[in-house]
């Protein structure tokens, strides 16, 4: 296939133009280039996406397919208006970040959406879900039966600089604790592969497969996840179960970011990661056992540094401060 990838310096885009040109595939990336290149073996178009619709006139012509994983609806727009027409197939990374009710397990493609972002709204990290349903608008009305959206969970896997799902292998690997955990029980994770879900965007657009789909992980329970950290890191040491309550007074953050414990999500999310997977499974994902994922993220975690600062999950002044003040209570 003749293949457009709009990106392909980040860490999906990449590993779906890393596979494109393995496979085969004649591969262009357009993209700024302003943090990294393409991979080798790709031809690269220099171009600012938020310049407009100019940013896409090296790119004009036939394309077998066309992947973009834009966040911003105005440059999936532009893209969508200079390109599709021309396009046998569109692929739009979504997100699983668009369904309006995140409570409901096991839901599938037909349940309700965020109202698209308005055209006069900046994009911004907090509008993310009504931004990717925006996208999804758009490529629906643009690019018609020919636009996959593709509607990812949380992408995990080496080279994730989320730092979400490699920090509790990362962290039990690191030292033997004590380490602090969430009292979460049984809840759930439910992460897909990187390599996975750039394989089946490729496989869908070799296919012309249409219309909105789940890429989503197996659901595992996060005991699961954590005995396997454990196993895999070699950890004999003790964690500490902490209240849920107790962290979120202390301005412990759910799921990402600065001081966060990765993966523990707020009250009413218990769909976020049971989404299922069912249509995208009979349409050709599949999915790799998640203990590969996570011994192979274990593997980058400690190519990348184990001491490093993180983008996701606890310092070790944060954690050690956390532990010195939950001990002090007298609880164990």
């Amino acid at each position: 296939m003749r293949i457009l990838i709009l990106g392909g310096t980040a860490f999906l885009s990449t590993e779906i133009a890393r596979q494109a040109v393995a496979a085969g595939h004649d591969v262009t990336c357009l993209a700024r280039g302003s943090a990294a290149a393409p991979p080798e073996g790709t031809a690269w178009l220099r171009a600012d996406r938020t310049q407009g619709k100019q940013a896409y006139e090296k790119a004009a012509g036939d394309w077998d397919a066309v992947i973009d994983v834009a966040r911003d609806p105005d440059q999936a727009r532009d893209a969508l208006e200079c390109l599709a027409p021309a396009a046998e197939h569109w692929t739009a990374v979504s997100s699983c970040s668009v369904y309006a009710d995140p409570s409901v397990p096991g839901a599938d493609e037909s349940a309700a959406l965020l109202p698209p972002l308005a055209p006069d709204t900046a994009y911004a990290p907090e509008n993310y879900g009504e931004a990717k349903s925006a996208i999804e608008q758009y490529a629906t009305t643009m690019a018609g039966a020919k636009a996959h959206l593709c509607r990812a969970g949380l992408i995990g896997g080496p080279g994730d600089g989320t730092d979400r799902y490699g920090y509790w292998p990362a962290r039990f690997s690191r030292d033997a604790g004590p380490v602090v955990v969430p009292d979460i029980g049984g809840s759930a994770t439910q992460i897909i592969d990187v390599r996975d879900l750039a394989a089946w965007i490729l496989k869908a657009a070799g296919l012309k497969i249409g219309g909105a789909l789940n890429a989503v992980g197996s659901v595992v329970p996060f005991e699961d996840y954590l005995d396997e950290s454990k196993r895999i890191a070699g950890f004999g040491g003790r964690t500490l179960t902490v209240p849920e309550d107790w962290l979120v007074a202390r301005g412990i953050a759910y799921w990402a970011g600065k001081d966060s414990l990765p993966l523990w999500l707020p009250p009413g999310h218990d769909g976020f990661t049971t989404r299922s997977n069912d249509a995208a499974v009979a349409a050709g994902l599949t999915l790799r056992p998640w203990q590969e994922t996570l011994r192979d993220t274990l593997d980058d975690e400690r190519r990348r540094g184990l001491d490093r600062e993180r983008k996701a999950g606890l310092s070790a002044e944060t954690e050690e401060r956390l532990l010195a003040e939950f001990q002090s209570l007298g609880a164990s």
